[in-house]
């Protein structure tokens, strides 16, 4: 005979009958609202059962109690957050639908000390008084630019808005026609301009613009601001010519314009040294005469998304002043991640350390030797590759590599099954056939890429 607790009749228990035989160990550490929420799912579930059978009986008490334990799982793994790594495979060092760059150990440490701790981040030390909002990353940026002052904002968009709102409210802001650029996102330099308040002046045409036509809104005092931007995710070839940055700042200055130079991904790096074409640093744009130069904190620097602002002090002061500025500003941890990735720069650590970099940096022949160990276990072929940037960084820059490629099951099926995966490894298609690139993946991730691949493929089957 069953139990009175437990009776096997057809009416589910009530809500708080069965939220008091929720086992402790599930309740215990969640508010009430939260088990009660999901003690009425469960009683919901167990309404609608019955309604569709006559035949059907209530279940036990204990079951639909386990049942509320399970949901509140489910609901702890729904809500937090969704995010799961994923293997890339793609050969696209800077992946911008997989989150871009991959942190530096350095950079994850360090935010997870600032997530789990208070942090002094605008009281001073030494006089327990309020200070200047944690200076790390914005001196280790002066360090490393030559720079009189830095700032570090939430992306590389928000610190070209703020430096173009320098021009001020109706303030005409000189571009070349060449340079008038989308970011990525739908995101254009014409409307971030006009965002800004200012007036934009074009000069120059899409293939030529040379110092000279910029002489004319500037002697007239049209133009309060220069802004030079780097095309980032494209290159233009053929009959082009782009104004020397030495002469269009000398320009400026006499006509008393600023120059804000948007690097775009910036480096920190002279990547010639890697074998690369050479990327402008902002160092040598403040050296040939820009004010303010812009950049981002992830893409070729390798550390997480943040805007990287160097240059005038003056400039800067009055950027940081614009009631903007607090909007655009990063969190405790950002800016304790982007410290610590800068840090590895002035050390000298940045290719050994920085994700990016090490990649880069791996030779041809681990990476050959790595594809024939996972080709061997999977059935596939080691071939060679070819992996790029992308990002917005580097356009048309490629570095030789080698993956495995994968054939006999439809590519289109063998991809889905492996973005489905776990862990998701997602890889590209060419020719038929589905192509793993190796240097966009790290070494240790091996063993896991293997299992997934041999998952997918007896799916495939």
């Amino acid at each position: 005979m069953p139990r009175p607790s437990e009776s096997s009749s057809r009416r589910p228990p009530s809500v708080d009958r069965l939220v008091a035989a929720v086992p402790d160990e599930a309740a215990a550490a969640r508010d009430r609202g939260a088990v009660v929420a999901a003690a009425r799912e469960v009683v919901a579930v167990e309404r609608r059962r019955l309604a569709a059978s006559l035949r059907a009986e209530a279940r036990q008490l204990s079951e639909l109690a386990s049942d509320v334990a399970a949901a509140l799982d489910a609901h702890d793994e729904a809500w937090s957050g969704g995010a799961i790594g994923v293997i890339n495979a793609t050969g696209v060092l800077i992946h911008t639908n997989l989150g871009r760059t991959t942190w530096p150990q350095a950079a994850i440490e360090a935010a997870r000390a600032a997530a789990e701790s208070p942090l002094l981040l605008e009281l001073d030390a030494e006089t327990g008084k309020r200070g200047r909002r944690y200076r790390a990353a914005e001196d280790a940026l002066i360090e490393l630019t030559g720079a009189e002052d830095a700032l570090v904002t939430n992306n590389n968009a928000a610190a070209v808005a703020l430096a173009v709102g320098l021009a001020g409210r109706g303030g005409g802001v000189v571009v070349s026609r060449g340079e008038l650029v989308e970011i990525g996102g739908g995101v254009r330099i014409p409307e971030i301009i006009r965002r800004a308040g200012a007036r934009l002046i074009e000069v120059g045409t899409t293939n030529r613009t040379r110092a000279a036509d910029f002489q004319e809104p500037l002697a007239e005092g049209r133009a309060k601001l220069v802004l030079r931007v780097h095309r980032s995710n494209f290159r233009q070839d053929g009959f082009v010519e782009d104004p020397d940055l030495e002469v269009v700042a000398d320009l400026a200055h006499r006509h008393g314009a600023v120059v804000v130079d948007d690097l775009g991904s910036g480096a920190l790096l002279d990547t010639a040294h890697l074998g690369l074409p050479h990327e402008p640093q902002p160092a040598e744009r403040l050296a040939a005469g820009a004010d303010l130069v812009t950049f981002s904190g992830d893409k070729l620097v390798g550390g997480p998304q943040a805007g990287l602002m160097v240059g005038r002090a003056d400039l800067v002061a009055r950027v940081r002043r614009d009631p903007l500025a607090r909007a655009m500003r990063p969190d405790k941890v950002t800016l304790a991640a982007v410290a610590a990735t800068l840090g590895l720069y002035r050390s000298g650590r940045a290719t050994a350390e920085v994700p990016l970099w090490r990649a880069v940096a791996a030779p041809l022949a681990d990476l050959q030797a790595r594809a024939a160990r996972v080709a061997a276990a999977v059935g596939g072929t080691a071939i060679p590759t070819d992996a790029t940037f992308g990002g917005g960084a580097l356009p048309g820059a490629v570095v030789p590599s080698r993956g495995v490629a994968l054939t006999g099951r439809k590519p289109d099926a063998l991809a889905a099954a492996l973005r489905s995966g776990g862990p998701p490894v997602v890889g590209r298609i060419d020719r038929d056939r589905l192509i793993l690139d190796l240097r966009t993946v790290e070494p240790d991730r091996d063993e896991a890429l293997v299992a997934a691949i041999q998952r997918a493929l007896d799916q495939a089957r």
